[in-house]
């Protein structure tokens, strides 16, 4: 049953199958290891990130295509639920609607970018593909009255996931149990599911030759594959996920707007994530967004910790602004690319396979 589940891609290091359960079950008893209202937002963020880029690996990490409109489509995932629940009103039928709609609108542009850029080179696409995320942002923010323009769109779900729901009178474990959990359970097998999925594309004879092209396209080409129509593929399937993922995020924040999911900001993040975790390893979306979300939500409050204990030292005491996160941020991200080049997966891997050599 694991051996289908995971598609024959099995970690291969000890220390990353160990680092793989335990953010598991950290995110799957969340609510209850960390309480708060701060910390189950930071665990369903994880979650979102988690499908979000590893729909982006498997664009670049897979198949090696540089694309800047990624978040186009997380976007239309969100719109799609934001829109449809104003107008129908908060239910599950508007859910489905929402998503149906964006996932097929999701079909079509990443279809139609395919098609007209796929054949074009490497930097030239990410330019056409950054022009067509940057007109739908402003398209978006000038389609007041469908998407709510730049204030965006505030939203009820339906009942049973709303925090007024409760579902037992006393709390269990110290949590509440209401609709709000319910919600962030429904994320995390969302994510769950779609993250196997993944799985399963990369490993199958679909995604042997989207590797066999990342690494050499002429070849590929020239032993009969039609390397526009499996680029073009890759990159509806990456477009459908990425899409599911921004339903999750409007789903949970139940709201949406320019800013929340189409910001150029989250391309980069995804970017940098990918970076972290590991190109071209699904597993790596799930650790490089868990460090990356934890890093950017606590980071501020480390450094107020320190910049209290350092206030006798005010050189040390300014350096360790809480202002200055963006700074520390930077420097861990150098800091993982120089002792990690090909990611925390393949850093492990590699250092799996030199041991029982």
């Amino acid at each position: 049953m694991l051996n289908r589940l995971l598609s024959n891609d099995y970690p291969r290091s000890r220390m990353l199958a160990v680092l793989l359960v335990l953010l598991l079950a950290a995110l799957a008893f969340a609510p209850f290891i960390f309480p708060g209202v701060k910390a189950l937002n930071v665990a369903a963020k994880v979650l979102i990130f988690v499908v979000l880029v590893a729909s982006f690996d498997l664009l670049l990490g897979y198949t090696g295509i540089v694309s800047f409109a990624h978040t186009m489509f997380f976007g239309i995932g969100a719109y799609g639920i934001a829109i449809a629940s104003t107008r129908m009103g908060p239910t599950w039928g508007a859910l489905v609607v929402g998503l149906g709609c964006a996932l097929a609108l999701s079909f079509v542009l990443s279809l139609g970018v395919g098609l007209f850029s796929l054949r074009v080179r490497a930097i030239f696409f990410a330019m056409i593909t950054l022009a067509v995320a940057a007109a739908f942002q402003t398209l978006a923010s000038q389609l007041s009255d469908l998407t709510g323009g730049e204030d965006g769109l505030t939203f009820k779900v339906p009942e049973l996931l709303s925090p007024s729901t409760s579902f037992l009178e006393a709390p269990f474990l110290g949590v509440s149990i209401d609709g709000r959990l319910l919600c962030y359970y429904l994320l995390f097998f969302a994510a769950l599911g779609l993250l196997l999925a993944m799985l399963r594309i990369v490993n199958s004879p679909f995604g042997r030759v989207l590797q066999a092209i990342r690494e050499n396209e002429f070849r590929a080409e020239s032993i009969g594959y039609r390397v526009v129509v499996y680029r073009t593929t890759s990159s509806i399937l990456s477009a459908l996920f990425a899409c599911c993922a921004g339903a999750m995020l409007a789903l949970w924040l139940r709201y949406n707007g320019p800013d929340t999911s189409l910001s150029f900001e989250i391309m980069i993040d995804v970017l940098l994530i990918v970076v972290i975790g590991g190109m071209g390893t699904i597993y790596g979306a799930a650790i490089g967004a868990a460090l990356f979300v934890v890093a950017q939500s606590y980071l501020q409050d480390l450094l107020r910790l320190g910049f209290e204990a350092a206030s006798g030292l005010p050189w040390l005491a300014a350096l360790l602004s809480p202002d200055r996160w963006l700074l520390w941020l930077g420097v861990l991200f150098v800091l993982s690319v120089y002792y990690f080049p090909t990611g925390v997966v393949g850093r492990l891997r590699h250092a799996s396979a030199g041991q029982f050599k």
